[in-house]
């Protein structure tokens, strides 16, 4: 299985990773997970017996926000979900990865999936959810094969299905795969493709909080928020805050790609200076002078490269440059790109 960054060496990822931490390629089963304090904080929401509104508040306090573009406060969201409601109510991890540019959700399927279902399994407790799904982009097999097997795993150790733990908790989690199209990233017709339907987004409101997955109460996430929520369970809020800045808690996985000497995925906080994260990337390529960049993805606007490198990577440093964070693609180009041409395949693209 092809990685991200050749060679796949675990310091290459960011001295401050958390999700990336400690992985090299091969270890993701759930013997590994276990070993690196996978699940024990489900384990302690479950035994200390903590509240679902005592989750949902330590998520507001982490400052975690969307990490799939939109950059929605996380608990906030989760707050959102009606705690009486009386129906069926569902939780989605959108992992239909399809901008350009973006590669990191499929690198946490592939290196560590556990993370994943645990947050899933954290984030359904909090919101009273007994159903999820996994809607895994459908170019990325190997990425949805891993998942599979992950899942198989949790399941056969407890940690998904009736009564998890020896608590009163339940929770079922299916992975379901698309089919590549790339309007399936947008929420609402992730669910209409869930659904059965052609994936085609739906008129808002109703919004999916209230009007989701068939018809009921849906919340619906990134990976990489999910994956974010195990660390923050057993550190704190604050702790998580902390590692970022003020209403950009934690860490961000950059996809970075382009004219770099070592493209690739790289976790860093929130707030790092764009050159630092450069420097990880090994630099441009043969020395050249970085032109332009998009900081979130190819429907960014692209920043040129003296005010990239004068910019911070977080949320509001990135809109204040000029551009947005986006899921967090970042896509170098060199003195010797041509942006006209870089517009004309670009707009191929969506025009496809």
């Amino acid at each position: 299985m092809k990685t991200s960054h050749p060679p796949f060496a675990p310091d290459l990822y960011g001295p401050d990773a958390i999700i990336l931490k400690g992985l090299n390629g091969f270890n993701w089963r759930l013997s590994d997970y276990e070993a690196r304090g996978g699940y024990q904080a489900l384990k302690k929401i479950l035994s200390e017996k903590i509240t679902p509104d005592a989750v949902i508040a330590e998520m507001k306090r982490s400052g975690l926000r969307g990490r799939g573009g939109a950059g929605f406060p996380t608990g906030l969201k989760w707050s959102f979900m009606p705690r009486n409601f009386a129906g069926e109510k569902y939780l989605v991890c959108n992992s239909d990865e399809g901008e350009p540019g973006t590669f990191k959700d499929r690198d946490i399927l592939r290196y560590n999936p556990h993370i994943v279902i645990e947050g899933m399994a954290i984030a359904a407790y909090a919101m009273g959810v007994g159903t999820a799904y996994n809607y895994v982009h459908g170019e990325i097999w190997d990425a949805y094969e891993r998942i599979e097997e992950a899942l198989r795993e949790a399941h056969a150790a407890g940690y998904v299905g009736q009564n998890i733990l020896g608590s009163d908790f339940s929770f079922q989690l299916h992975n379901h795969h698309g089919w590549g199209a790339y309007i399936c990233g947008e929420e609402t017709a992730l669910l209409e493709s869930l659904e059965g339907k052609r994936g085609q987004p739906r008129f808002k409101p109703p919004f999916p909080a209230s009007y989701g997955l068939y018809g009921k109460p849906t919340t619906i996430n990134n990976t990489e928020t999910f994956a974010a929520v195990p660390w923050i369970v057993m550190n704190g809020g604050d702790a998580y805050l902390a590692l970022g800045r003020p209403n950009n808690g934690g860490t961000k996985i950059f996809s970075v790609s382009g004219h770099v000497q070592r493209p690739g995925n790289y976790e860093v906080k929130l707030g790092t200076p764009f050159a630092k994260l450069l420097e990880l990337a090994g630099g441009m390529r043969a020395g050249a002078r970085l032109k332009a960049c998009i900081p979130g993805g190819s429907s960014m606007p692209v920043l040129p490269g003296d005010i990239m490198l004068a910019t911070d990577m977080d949320y509001d440093s990135i809109a204040k440059a000029g551009s947005m964070l986006g899921s967090g693609a970042v896509i170098c180009m060199d003195e010797r790109t041509c942006m006209v041409r870089a517009l004309m395949r670009l707009s191929y693209f969506y025009y496809e």
